[in-house]
């Protein structure tokens, strides 16, 4: 059993508080964007899907560095964020919890969209024939349809938020206790004298949470697959 000392137990539950707070804060925003994605026709689509895989093909620092232009003290956003209501991401968790939301979005999109396409829109359309209101429809038909993709989509994009590196340290820094997630922690104990002991900790760590995670997401699938297999017949 890993024997982690007090930093490293401070870098993991903070690796634990952003990457969840990132996927439940681009979970609605991933569900609207899926569903026009997947649902709807109109000009500019693709550019709108090319925007949504963005964070998947541009270099982290990069997508990092440009919400330190937009979301600094001094950027455009960042700056009215601040004025407005006194809220200051960069150099937070809360920043890091945003860079996490974003690098993970385009998994979340890309889940959802593909079980929202499969989804057989009769259904839909007996349900509100039967006289369902279109939030009963969405609560009765359209989650548990879709809620496959939801939850893979969610794990692997708290996946993706646990591994995230460049973009956390070009916009909020390597703070310990504030920002030093995992990936980062391993960073600077690597560039310690020393450290060798701590990284393969870490490493491991990080191992573990990645196949645990993914495990879960393949079990969560299938139970609840099995759960409509049944439900349908």
């Amino acid at each position: 059993m890993l024997e982690l000392t007090n930093a490293e137990w401070v870098a993991l539950s903070l690796s634990l508080k952003v990457a969840l707070t990132g996927v439940v804060v681009s979970l609605p925003f991933g569900f609207v964007v899926a569903w026009v994605l997947a649902r709807k026709s109109f000009p500019g689509k693709i550019i709108l899907d090319g925007l949504v895989h963005l964070p998947l093909v541009v270099p982290p620092v990069a997508t990092g560095y440009l919400l330190l232009v937009l979301l600094g003290v001094n950027g455009p956003a960042g700056a009215w964020l601040n004025d407005q209501f006194g809220l200051r991401l960069v150099f937070t968790w809360q920043g890091a919890a945003i860079v996490a939301a974003i690098m993970g979005f385009p998994l979340l999109v890309r889940a959802l969209r593909l079980s929202i396409e499969a989804i057989d829109t009769s259904l839909i359309q007996a349900a509100r024939t039967l006289g369902a209101s279109p939030s009963r429809v969405f609560v009765t038909v359209i989650l548990p349809l879709v809620s496959p993709g939801l939850i893979a989509g969610s794990l692997l994009a708290f996946s993706r938020a646990l591994g995230e590196f460049g973009a956390t340290i070009a916009f909020v820094g390597n703070i310990p206790g504030e920002t030093q997630t995992l990936p980062l922690a391993l960073y600077s104990a690597l560039q310690s004298p020393g450290g060798e002991e701590m990284g393969y900790r870490l490493v491991a760590l990080s191992i573990v949470l990645a196949v645990v995670t993914l495990a879960a997401s393949e079990l969560l699938g299938r139970a609840v697959r099995r759960r409509l297999t049944g439900d349908a017949l």
